[in-house]
């Protein structure tokens, strides 16, 4: 993984590297076999060069407690863009694609059982580039033997809190299928 992040961290096969700080890579335990997918980095992620550590990021935590999971223990979080779009904007279609060879890198390296998307970006760079978060969140998708669950970026519920009720809905999904298919033993605090 140190290699590949070594090598991601040269990338310059679009224009977003130009324009940021750094490259942000992932962190979590690469041995994970739960992987959660964001849009790309944010200013507080290019400046620390971690993904998800803004406000954001303090949601997603809070998430994954209440699903009886530790960010650096249970999980590895990572972005379908590795760099920050200038002013946050949303990543171009062709940025994405540029990516897209980093991003599978990654997951053919983690191997996860279960991936989750936050929010239109991730599903559009995983799974259809056509794909609508408020029509997909919910439901598995199966690709590739790993299985899928799209739902809302942490930052879409802290614009929209009525959307945190779905949200809870696909992350409790998400702890049934890890207790099912990563470890039994697993137990949130809502269980």
């Amino acid at each position: 993984m140190s290699a590949l992040e070594e090598k991601v961290k040269t990338c310059r096969r679009c224009g977003l590297r130009a324009g940021c700080r750094g490259v942000v890579f992932g962190e979590g335990n690469p041995a994970a076999r739960l992987v959660f997918c964001g849009e790309g980095p944010g200013a507080d992620e290019d400046r620390l060069g971690r993904p998800f550590v803004g406000r954001a990021g303090q949601l997603l935590d809070k998430m994954l407690a209440a699903c009886g999971f530790q960010r650096f223990e249970h999980v590895y979080i990572l972005n379908a863009v590795k760099c920050r779009p200038p002013g946050n904007r949303i990543p171009t279609d062709e940025e994405r694609a540029a990516c897209r060879l980093n991003l599978d890198a990654q997951l053919r390296l983690l191997k996860p059982v279960i991936m989750v998307l936050l929010g239109a970006t991730a599903l559009q760079a995983v799974l259809d580039p056509k794909g609508r978060i408020t029509k997909d969140r919910g439901r598995w998708v199966e690709r590739n033997g790993v299985l899928i669950m799209p739902t809302y970026h942490p930052a879409a519920l802290l614009r929209n809190p009525n959307l945190k009720r779905d949200t809870w809905a696909d992350l409790k999904q998400v702890v049934v299928k890890y207790r099912e298919l990563v470890d039994p033993g697993h137990c949130s605090p809502h269980c």
